[in-house]
């Protein structure tokens, strides 16, 4: 009997440890790409940093503006360097759905989702390869469950030119959707 009820056992545990193997981290739901509008960006120009989430199919994450209190919303921090100014970020508007854990509907993040950061290298940015570090928090859910919220460091990088007049425009395949 013993024996029997210790393969039961065992047997569980390996179907649980094969389960929470499918399970998916957070880092692992959401891909998140960083790019500057400007290359090379001039001092005294503004431009904007994108923080593209593509987010895997059957998931999704909280959009800035939650539903629920209990909610953890989609959030971007920057630490700016001294040279560096920025202004509030923005959030895209998310669309409502229902999920069977909630009763009432939900503002999510689906697909692909762009953050924008807009930012000024003021006269007295530091030339040459600069270094932004940002924070995206965020938490992803599937239809049955919502994995634990995660801080990821990003770094945006550009490069920083003596005069406005040198800035040219990049990534018009993100920034020209505005």
């Amino acid at each position: 009997m013993k024996a029997k009820t210790a393969i039961l056992l065992i047997g569980a545990l390996a179907a649980c440890i094969a389960v929470l193997a499918q399970v998916p981290s957070g880092r692992e739901v959401v891909k998140p790409e960083v790019y500057a509008s400007l290359d090379p960006a001039g001092r005294g120009s503004s431009f904007q940093i994108a923080v593209v989430m593509k987010i895997r199919p059957g998931f999704h994450v909280n959009a800035r503006e939650k539903s629920e209190e209990y909610l953890i919303a989609t959030d971007l921090k920057a630490a700016l360097p001294a040279g560096f100014s920025s202004g509030e970020v923005f959030y895209p508007k998310g669309k409502l759905e229902k999920f069977a854990f909630s009763k009432i509907l939900l503002n999510v993040y689906q697909d692909t989702v762009i953050l924008r950061m807009p930012v000024t290298a003021l006269a007295d940015a530091p030339l040459g390869e600069q270094h932004i570090p940002l924070k995206l928090r965020y938490q992803a859910c599937s239809t049955e469950l919502c994995l634990p919220p995660v801080t990821l460091p990003l770094d945006a990088t550009l490069n920083v030119a003596a005069s406005v007049s040198a800035a040219k425009p990049a990534h018009a395949e993100i920034f020209g959707k505005q």
